[in-house]
């Protein structure tokens, strides 16, 4: 065998064992007449001794040609180390070494493999094998491992049973582009990578299969942002004869178990919002919870002044924050500057310092007393000591701009602490929204979310004001997972395909399995699928989710180690029957 042990594993208690150990050289120190080598493996490292005195010459001479990330094996004695280190399990030990094979030698790797590189994040990609062999990323992915293990065990606990579904499935018009691949079996037709399992999760509800999980890979051909992967994991569930409350209780617990395990801190239940709440309030369907600065909305008493901006503006609102009252007029005018560049959009911003004498200092002085201003600190919850500022235009747009300054003063703050988290619910989502593009309504989640009875009436005279069985979980400010109870009778969603602007023909031609599945005794169901890349990553703390995946893609959607996308052979092209009209 190549190992007796690991290199994280041995410990004073091993003293005079006799030992084989293998792995990768971290470093090496030769001191002329002692050469001391750290060895590293997946669980630490590791110090070995070659001592002139003490090891025969060919072993000795050999170690001095060790370089960086050559793969080795050691024979030797556990001996007590003179000089410990206390920050390693394996500080009080090291190995002299009696016999060394070189398994492998390595080339200069590109960047130094510490936990602090010297590598940028392109080379880093271009060489991930490499930086896997880093604590940072190796132990992310061990994290990562950790969660899905909890997820598993929880699941399997409450009966859920996991269930594999096809990766080559039909192209559907709905939602992101799919990822299309070609049929060389049938000529000119095409299989898509699922956006989701959707479809094939219902049809094991109809199948009986009443508790349905697994942790998949999903695909979306969409542009790419800042921490987006074309391809990305999911944990997809799925429950029958349940409701809403039955679901959100069952998730609910799921990750209640993965704070109180994977981070040890026990969560009370979790609060639920609206849908409308949360726009209203902070601006976004995902709020982060951690701090406040929640909206509050000036129309009635910062219009029908003299100040031509706010009069014609559908809504004036402002959030208060707190302890920056002493901002300077430089700091202020950054802000004004951060909220009118393109991605923000911003016009005009007011501010109001909230002096601790209790009087107010504002930009529109000339427009505003005293009385007024103290409404608007009232309405936004500011305290002396508080700057209070105030955004306007059209109710969406001037929401959105106003999240996003939020978030960054939060960020700029330090109010998003990432060891604290606060979940919630929102719920009571719209079942439509209009795209003013195609001219009709788009199913905001997907084409089988049920539509609240209560609402159904609505669906002929105001589409729009139909609210959905969906609901998202958040925490910190990420949807980390959403769902909702689905339609499960034909006639329901025959209608629903008629809103979206379906023809019969086409829903068929679409969705005509799923139809005919639900003639045959399908049973009420829903579910929710958590982003298990984001939920991971928010639980180790961080913002990325790029070193939570083994081999991720860049921004553009390339891999740059194995440089994919790629061409491919004309053989293969006239195989698939294919041929490129490039553009």
């Amino acid at each position: 065998m190549y190992r007796s042990h690991n290199c994280g594993e041995l410990n004073a208690s091993h003293i005079n064992t006799e030992v084989t150990l293998a792995g990768w050289v971290q470093k090496s120190r030769d001191k002329g007449f002692m050469n001391w080598v750290d060895l590293r493996d997946r669980y630490g490292i590791t110090q070995l001794i070659f001592d002139e005195g003490r090891s025969e010459k060919s072993v000795f001479e050999l170690a001095k040609t060790l370089g960086r990330e050559f793969v080795i094996q050691v024979k030797g004695t556990v001996i007590e180390r003179e000089a410990k280190n206390k920050n390693i399990v394996t500080g009080e030990i090291e190995i002299l070494v009696t016999e060394l094979n070189i398994l492998n030698a390595s080339l200069t790797p590109p960047f130094t493999i510490e936990d602090e590189t010297d590598g940028g994040e392109d080379i880093r990609m271009k060489y991930r094998y490499l930086d896997i062999r880093r604590n940072p990323v190796k132990n992310s992915l061990m994290f990562r491992h950790k969660v899905a293990m909890e997820v598993r065990k929880y699941l399997s606990d409450l009966d859920f049973c996991e269930v594999e579904t096809p990766y080559l499935i039909k192209s559907t018009p709905e939602g992101a582009r799919d990822f299309v691949v070609p049929s060389r079996m049938n000529e000119g037709q095409f299989y898509a990578l699922p956006q989701s399992p959707q479809t094939f999760k219902q049809l094991l509800m109809v199948g009986g299969m009443d508790k349905y999980f697994q942790i998949v890979k999903c695909f979306r051909d969409e542009d790419l942002r800042a921490d987006r992967q074309p391809e990305f994991t999911q944990i997809d569930c799925e429950m029958a004869f349940v409701e809403q409350e039955d679901i959100l209780n069952v998730f609910e617990g799921l990750t209640r178990h993965l704070l109180k395990e994977i981070k040890g801190i026990e969560v009370d239940k979790f609060p639920r919002i609206t849908y409308e709440y949360a726009m209203k309030t902070y601006g976004n369907d995902k709020p982060d919870i951690r701090f406040g600065m929640e909206f509050g909305e000036l129309n009635q008493f910062a219009q029908h002044k003299d100040f031509p901006v706010f009069n014609a503006a559908e809504l004036v609102v402002g959030i208060a924050v707190p302890g920056v009252g002493n901002y300077t007029r430089k700091e202020i005018d950054g802000l004004i500057d951060w909220v009118k560049r393109p991605q923000v959009g911003a016009s005009v911003m007011v501010y109001v310092k909230c002096n601790e004498d209790g009087t107010y200092k504002s930009s529109v002085d000339k427009f505003y007393d005293q009385d007024d201003l103290s409404a608007w600190a009232k309405t936004t919850g500011a305290q002396p000591g508080d700057m209070i500022f105030v955004l306007s235009g059209p109710a969406d747009k001037t929401r959105t701009q106003l999240s996003a300054l939020r978030m960054e003063l939060a960020t700029r703050l330090g109010l998003r602490n990432p060891a604290e988290f606060a979940p919630l619910w929102v719920v009571d989502f719209p079942l439509l929204e209009f795209d003013e593009e195609s001219g009709r309504y788009h199913a905001m989640h997907h084409p089988f979310t049920s539509p609240k009875p209560e609402d159904m009436h609505l669906l002929e005279t105001n589409p729009g004001k139909v609210r959905a069985n969906a609901y998202d979980m958040v925490l910190n400010g990420n949807e980390i997972g959403g769902g909702s109870i689905r339609i499960h009778d034909k006639a329901t969603q025959q209608l629903m395909f008629k809103y979206l602007g379906f023809t019969e023909e086409e829903a068929k031609a679409q969705f005509g399995f799923l139809m005919d599945a639900f003639q045959f005794g399908a049973p009420p169901h829903g579910g929710l699928a958590f982003g298990l890349d984001r939920l991971v990553a928010i639980l180790g703390g961080q913002e990325t989710i790029r070193d939570f995946i083994a081999f991720p893609k860049n921004n553009s959607g390339r891999d740059v180690m194995i440089d994919a996308p790629s061409t491919i052979d004309e053989s293969q092209l006239k195989e698939l029957h294919i041929k490129l009209v490039l553009s």
